[in-house]
């Protein structure tokens, strides 16, 4: 087994670039393979130019609103889905990624309101609906926004 120095491209993967315009005896020299007069002989041409024809950019429909870069994606999780976890228990974002409620640790969390909570839980996440917070408040618990300083995982 070769080690990583020893390491070399296949035969003939490897091909040196023709240089064109270097002389006669180079082989390409004189028109240097772009024939004798005509468009395409002279200067390089627009690589998007069809010749006339109008161009694929203008052929397709518009392209319409615009993507908010400031745009905050948040992890949803239903009111209803907290009642698998004890009573008083503290639910917070690790507990909720360890209960496979939420995917990945690093999405930001927003509790939502469908269902119903039987159980008094202190619920932290980064955002709540109003009707999760009434939901989670009515059943005896706290709701806690996380703020994005304290949510950061390094």
């Amino acid at each position: 087994m070769p080690g990583l120095h020893q390491l070399k491209p296949a035969p003939g993967s490897k091909k040196r670039r023709t240089r064109v315009g270097r002389g006669r005896g180079s082989g390409r020299g004189g028109y240097s393979g772009r024939g004798i007069k005509g468009q395409r002989s002279r200067e390089s041409l627009n690589p998007v130019f069809e010749g006339g024809q109008l161009p694929l950019v203008k052929r397709l429909p518009f392209m319409r609103g615009f993507t908010n870069i400031f745009r905050v994606e948040y992890s949803p999780v239903n009111v209803g889905s907290l009642n698998l976890f004890e009573d008083g228990i503290d639910v917070t974002p690790e507990l909720l990624v360890e209960r496979l409620l939420v995917r990945r640790k690093r999405d930001k969390i927003k509790i939502l309101g469908d269902g119903e909570l039987s159980r008094a839980l202190n619920v932290t996440a980064h955002s709540f609906s109003k009707s999760a917070r009434k939901k989670i408040e009515s059943a005896g618990g706290k709701a806690t926004v996380l703020s994005d300083s304290a949510s950061k995982v390094d």
